[in-house]
């Protein structure tokens, strides 16, 4: 049988392979029936994911995976940054095999570039960064880089990242060299310069306007040439007018567009 932690790795995978997207519901009947499995490991798995900050839970709609908002979006890429640099930084040398391991990682990514399945593309440009802090020792960074990174790949998803696979690639590349050579100063500055170009890619409002979507709906429709002047109606036959003019009522309703319009 399934266990729980299977079915929070595959979904994991299924997330960073951009297979699974923000908003998408995970129904505990339809993953039990998938995995073979009881609802209660489902609902085992969905919890721990959960924990981690990849799904959630709503009491109508049920379990599905996080939609990231813009504040959630800066936050995850600065954990990230700070994860990812501090390793680097008290870093003091990169032994042979861990070298051998990043770059077989290097060579697979390489070859999804050149092939069709854009899962696996997405999947090992993540995985470059946990295979990274697994490679330096650290298997409990390497599990928080993970859920992180699946987060970010959200992000890019939500906020239709306009970030190219194949630069990432070969900013990888280009740590990895620094790491041979030695140089982990500038394997860290890289990296910086990586996770910034990764992030700036994102379509992310500098500032937002709550009442930007209701202000333009709600805006006064503006009128052609042609139906700027009402048509003329025929006049009907009315008291003669008094010398004075009526004063204006300070009651009366204001126009009511011009009033709305002043509001918003």
């Amino acid at each position: 049988m399934t266990t729980a932690t299977e079915i929070s790795n595959r979904i994991i995978e299924a997330v960073m392979a951009q297979k699974l997207a923000p908003g998408s519901r995970l129904g505990e009947q339809q993953l039990a029936m998938l995995f073979d499995c009881s609802r209660t490991i489902v609902r085992e798995a969905l919890t721990r994911l959960a924990t981690r900050g990849i799904v959630t839970v709503s009491a109508r709609r049920g379990w599905y995976v996080i939609e990231p908002s813009q504040d959630e979006a800066r936050e995850a890429f600065e954990a990230r940054r700070v994860i990812e640099l501090g390793l680097l930084h008290q870093l003091k040398v990169v032994d042979k095999a861990a070298l051998r391991q990043l770059k077989s990682h290097l060579q697979r990514e390489k070859a999804a570039l050149a092939g069709t399945d854009v899962g696996m593309r997405s999947f090992l440009l993540g995985d470059f960064h946990v295979c990274l802090a697994e490679c330096l020792g650290n298997s409990l960074l390497a599990d928080t880089l993970r859920d992180f990174t699946a987060r970010t790949t959200l992000i890019a998803m939500l906020y239709q990242s306009s970030h190219d696979a194949a630069q990432s690639c070969a900013d990888h590349v280009r740590i990895v060299e620094a790491l041979e050579a030695g140089d982990i100063a500038r394997a860290e500055a890289l990296m910086s310069e990586h996770i910034g170009t990764v992030q700036s890619a994102l379509r992310l409002q500098a500032s937002s306007d709550p009442l930007a979507g209701l202000r333009d709906a709600l805006a006064p429709v503006r009128k052609s040439p042609a139906q700027a002047t009402p048509p003329v109606r025929p006049r009907k036959p009315r008291a003669a007018k008094s010398s004075t003019p009526p004063a204006s009522d300070p009651d009366a309703p204001a126009d009511a567009s011009t009033y709305l319009g002043a509001l918003l």
